[in-house]
């Protein structure tokens, strides 16, 4: 029964008469959909639809949210709902070192914990309060490698990818349905046309693999980075197009000088390209 703090998170609440109408019709995750004890990710994106913000989302009592997002952009993620608050009838606030643990394989720690959405076939739990669990980070990153979630800072740089680059359209992210937030058009077009060609595969080395952010390589051409890494396992952003192409062709991918296998997570919808086409990237 695995249970770790995390000492990198912050988190923003959003409460007051109009915080659901005001996130709802802002980031990318439904927030009128959202339910009691669940924790759903989500983002602010840009109007060129990149996720300038991401962050994990839940209800904390009536009219109130919770925003928990990396400590490292918190202010700045804070600061820049503000500019989007004008007039509406919404509070907001910021505990810059937010008391997370995340537990798993155990039944709910506590009344109060929330089930964290992501991860399909096992149960996490994410609570706040006085830190609970150790602090071996590294057990935190093998669950989310196996189960191919990814996370901001390590796996994709905000202001640097599209939500089905970070996997948002698999884990409940991103509504197609519930109609306008910032960046819609463009993302809503990917997702329709199918041309989200950057995903996040999950990865195994021949050896221990180098540092996160380390280029994957072709017979010399760039197909992606290595994210988050546990030994001989990790999690990787990738073309898969041009990963499609090197495995008909039989090239080895490699990290540096570790050669490495490239498959698709558990649980997701896109599959590789029935072509080898190395086809360009919506944006």
């Amino acid at each position: 029964m695995p249970s770790v703090f995390l000492d990198n998170r912050s988190l923003i609440t959003v409460k007051g008469p109009e915080a659901a109408h005001f996130l709802h019709n802002l980031v990318t995750t439904d927030i009128a959909g959202l339910q009691p004890g669940v924790l759903t990710p989500g983002a602010l994106l840009t109007p060129q639809g990149k996720i300038l913000f991401d962050f994990l989302v839940s209800r904390s009592g009536d009219d109130a949210f919770r925003l928990d997002c990396m400590a490292a952009s918190a202010s700045d993620f804070a600061r820049r709902l503000m500019l989007y608050k004008l007039r509406s009838k919404v509070d907001l606030s910021v505990e810059e070192q937010a008391e997370a643990s995340v537990s798993w394989d155990m039944d709910p720690p506590g009344e109060d914990s929330l089930r964290d959405s992501r991860f399909a076939g096992v149960d996490v739990w994410r609570h706040y309060g006085a830190p609970e669990g150790g602090d071996d980070a590294g057990a935190w990153t093998a669950l989310r490698i196996a189960h191919g979630v990814a996370e901001a800072g390590v796996d994709y740089e905000e202001g640097d990818a599209f939500p089905h680059d970070a996997g948002l359209d698999q884990t409940g992210g991103v509504s197609f349905r519930k109609g306008c937030f910032v960046g819609q058009e463009v993302v809503s077009r990917m997702q329709h046309r199918g041309t989200a060609r950057r995903r996040i595969l999950t990865i195994s080395g021949d050896g221990a693999l180098p540092a996160p952010g380390t280029p994957l390589e072709a017979d010399g051409k760039p197909v992606g980075a290595l994210g988050s890494v546990d030994g001989t396992s990790g999690l990787a952003l990738a073309r898969i197009d041009r990963v499609k192409s090197a495995m008909d062709a039989g090239t080895p991918i490699r990290a540096g000088d570790v050669t490495v296998t490239l498959a698709l997570p558990p649980h997701v919808a896109y599959r590789f390209p029935e072509t080898n086409e190395d086809s360009q990237a919506d944006g």
